[in-house]
């Protein structure tokens, strides 16, 4: 077991290349090694900045790792050497890069800087906002650009440190122009597209809240270390309560517009699923329109448990450090706010402290509520009223019926007081029911029963009365009693389903992901912290359920009721079958190369048996016709047979060549010799066999770094699929232009055409897209095309072609520009 502390993190994150992010890394090293570190450069890249470059200039690096792959020399970080140097602080430049195969190599640096980390190595990197593996899809939305390179987000949020560096996309671009980030030849066409104005600033944007969010998370943590409860107004965060209630969505566009008027504020959406009160006569379908109404206004909507709504919200409010509540004005009329004492907004207010608290009136309010009474059992309110009543009401009663004794008989009047003993069962329960009957009957027998003024209670009627109301107001407060209990039952069976629905909803938008779901039931339980253990934890304060075999779901925070119990157990189901199927897929994803083998496999069996056969046999079949001594032929026929033959061996040849290619490829045995090459050269040759094809003037096109044979075979298979697809009488045009340091070779056809949908399966082995027939090939001629351009750092892209058709367009860099050592993916925008 190593003793080891683990090496620290820290993270320059720019909006875009060029900011100086390696510049500020540099700096810093020279800094620490100043002071008396020990820094050494594991990888920097300056990409021939003057004034990156000066940087280097006294610290040690370390000997970068020389490596081919397919043919191409690269120079990457040497893993092993900077881990036998064990500096102090290593040095280590693009993040995000993806390494050269082979020779054990971890696939992403980000890998090698954890191996760095767990050695004890703190470790300076860089990277920018269009790597992080969450924004690639925005970023690319933004740009048009793909980034084949991505860290998780994960891994940048545990570094130690994560500093902005920062410049306004009006000054990146003057540096731009300056020359001061990619080469002359390179400024024009960048910024035209990478560096536009817009998207630099959307980029900026996606940079600043990024990091704002980081810094909150820190905040949060260092709140709740520190046990600190004050709210500290840093960000306006504005919660709103929603109840599910019609007046949901005047409260969300209301607590919107209080989060808009300051920067950076947020809108928080909340709905406590509780066993009375704003749980109970819940509206689903007005919940999920007020959900998407939230999201629409760019806020976020959360789902709570709290017996009590009020503390609930507070807290809520307290955990998210939310400087303001917005709540709807009480739907209830003033004699339901008289018998069940102060409502929600009452309570939140008194409890809500440094918060404020906005009462949102609506056209609902006072007009009744939709909702039962707000406490789960008797409130305190009526706990003392009840007896009090008991007391107070049947003497007032009393003193109403004596001045009305000429009108009423007895048995009005006992009537009356039973009905009052009723009322104030109902208010307080079964104590404040038999004080009640008790009052009302010794009234009834001293004012109303003759002798008036006098108790005669060694009368029969009189016990008889006396027993009476006690019996009817037992009954009554026992079935006021049973009502709340089975209230509170059906109260609590629907805010449990109300809570799973949440979850399972939440599943249904792909929040499926295991952190995902540790989350939502940290946040609905009101929980510290929630996370996965292999054992049982031991720990106080820990409330652990079974999540699956060997999984244990692990909560620390409050105690939890046992009907929560039963809602965090089928939580813990969703999480352990969540468990389960990334165990799947984690299985499912090493059987998948398997699958594709064997369906490659099948395949080419599929295609062999007609297509190498077909060449075989027409070969055959003019051989064994020469060879045979039974017919004579003409010398006119002997040509022909010869040419067939030859003809079939040389598509033979092809065919299997293809074949070779192609396994050779996957394999990544492909030798490759990259040099200068000119289209002059290799247009002639890979057009020889292909007579339909019309080249225009390539003499001005600059030569592209290729090797000349592969070019040759891109070429003719692009240009012989097109010949296929073009209908008769039409020539295929083939067109060269350079544009930002690379050439676009353009193999234009007239035919068909293909969907969007499908042009991606084109470059898949033995498809035939279009053929309606299986004499055209095995369908390999653009797989391999697209392979051997990629071997080339080259791409190959369809385009659809003016007027009808498709266009096959090739991309290889120009000869001066050399291979990017350490980078065998380089998208738009990548450098550093």
């Amino acid at each position: 077991m190593s003793d080891v502390r683990p090496g620290r993190l820290k993270v320059y994150l720019g909006a875009a290349p060029g900011v100086g992010k390696t510049y500020r890394m540099l700096d810093e090293g020279r800094r620490r090694a100043a002071r008396g570190a020990d820094v050494v450069i594991g990888f920097a890249e300056c990409h021939g900045r003057p004034h990156t470059e000066a940087m280097l200039d006294g610290l040690e690096s370390v000997a970068r790792a020389a490596c081919t792959y397919r043919g191409g020399d690269f120079e990457e970080m040497d893993l092993a050497a900077v881990l036998d140097r064990r500096p102090h602080v290593a040095i280590v430049d693009e993040f995000a890069h993806s390494n050269v195969p082979g020779d054990g190599r971890n696939p992403k640096r980000w890998q090698d800087i954890e191996a760095l980390l767990d050695a004890g190595v703190d470790v300076i990197t860089a990277l920018n906002i269009q790597h992080l593996e969450s924004l690639n899809d925005v970023v690319e939305k933004i740009t048009g650009v793909p980034q084949h390179e991505t860290v998780p987000d994960e891994v940048v949020r545990r570094a130690w440190q994560i500093e902005l560096v920062d410049m306004p996309p009006d000054g990146l671009r003057r540096r731009m122009a300056h020359g001061n980030i990619y080469a002359p030849e390179k400024i024009d066409a960048a910024l035209a597209n990478y560096f536009r104005p817009g998207n630099l600033t959307a980029l900026r944007q996606l940079a600043l809240l990024w990091v704002a969010d980081r810094v909150d998370e820190a905040l949060q943590a260092y709140r709740s270390e520190h046990g600190i409860g004050r709210v500290w107004e840093t960000r306006e965060r504005v919660v709103v309560a929603l109840t599910g209630g019609p007046e949901g969505d005047t409260l969300v566009r209301r607590a919107a517009r209080i989060a808009d008027r300051s920067a950076g504020g947020e809108l928080l959406a909340v709905h406590v699923a509780r066993s009375d009160g704003l749980a109970a006569g819940v509206s689903h379908a007005s919940l999920a329109r007020q959900r998407r109404l939230v999201e629409y206004l760019g806020g976020s909507y959360h789902s709570v448990v709290g017996d009590d709504v009020a503390t609930a919200l507070v807290e809520f409010a307290r955990a998210e450090n939310a400087t303001q509540l917005v709540l709807g004005t009480s739907r209830r009329g003033r004699a339901a706010r008289f018998l069940t004492g102060p409502g929600t907004g009452e309570t939140v207010t008194e409890l809500s402290g440094d918060i404020d608290v906005h009462r949102v009136t609506h056209e609902r309010a006072g007009r009744g509520t939709l909702l039962p009474s707000r406490r789960r059992t008797l409130s305190t309110a009526r706990l003392i009223a009840g007896p009090v009543a008991g007391l107070v009401l049947p003497t007032l009663l009393t003193i109403v019926l004596a001045q009305l004794r000429s009108t009423l008989n007895l048995t009005s009047e006992a009537l009356l007081l039973l009905l009052a003993v009723v009322g104030v069962a109902c208010i307080g329960g079964v104590v404040s029911a038999v004080i009640a009957s008790v009052t009302a009957s010794l009234l009834l027998n001293y004012w109303f029963v003759p002798p008036i003024g006098a108790f005669t209670l060694d009368d029969a009627n009189a016990l008889v009365a006396l027993a009476v109301f006690v019996v009817v107001a037992a009954v009554v407060a026992a079935v006021v009693d049973r009502s709340l209990r089975l209230s509170r039952r059906s109260a609590r069976a629907t805010a449990e389903a109300e809570t799973m629905s949440y979850l399972a909803g939440s599943i249904v938008r792909g929040e499926a992901t295991i952190p995902a779901l540790l989350e939502r039931t940290r946040e609905t339980f009101g929980m510290e912290s929630a996370d996965l253990a292999d054992d049982l934890p031991d720990a106080s304060g820990v409330t652990a359920v079974p999540a699956g075999p060997g999984a244990w779901l692990a909560l620390r925070g409050r105690t939890l009721s046992s009907s929560e119990r039963r809602v965090l157990a089928a939580f813990a189901a969703h999480v352990g079958s969540a468990v389960e199927r990334a165990r799947l897929a984690e299985a499912a994803a090493e059987v998948e190369p398997v699958k594709a083998a064997d369906r490659l496999r099948t395949a080419l069996l599929r295609a062999v048996g007609h297509d190498l056969r077909t060449p075989l046999a027409a070969g055959w079949a003019a051989v064994t016709s020469l060879r045979s001594r039974e017919v004579a032929f003409s010398p006119e026929d002997r040509d022909e047979l010869l040419a067939t033959a030859d003809e079939s061996m040389a598509k033979l040849n092809r065919l299997v060549e293809n074949l070779l290619d192609l396994s050779r490829l996957e394999a990544g045995a492909l030798t490759l010799n990259l040099r200068p090459t000119s289209l002059d050269e290799v247009l002639p040759m890979a057009l020889a066999d292909v007579s339909e094809v019309e080249a225009a003037d390539v003499e001005e096109i600059p030569a592209v770094l290729a090797d000349p044979p592969l070019l040759e075979r891109v070429i003719a298979n692009l240009a012989s699929n097109a010949v296929r697809h073009t209908p008769p009488g039409q020539k295929v045009m083939l067109t060269a232009s350079a544009l930002a340091g690379r050439v676009e070779l353009r193999v234009v056809d007239r035919g068909p055409g293909l969907p969007q949908t499908g042009r991606e399966r084109i470059f898949e082995p033995f498809q035939r897209l279009g053929d309606n027939d299986n004499t055209t090939g095995l369908g390999l001629g653009l797989a391999l095309a697209r392979g051997l351009t990629e071997a080339m750092n080259g791409t190959l892209t369809p385009e659809d072609t003016p007027g009808g058709g498709l266009t096959m367009v090739v991309s290889l860099p120009f000869a001066e520009q050399p291979v990017r050592a350490g980078s065998i993916e380089q998208s738009a925008g990548g450098a550093r």
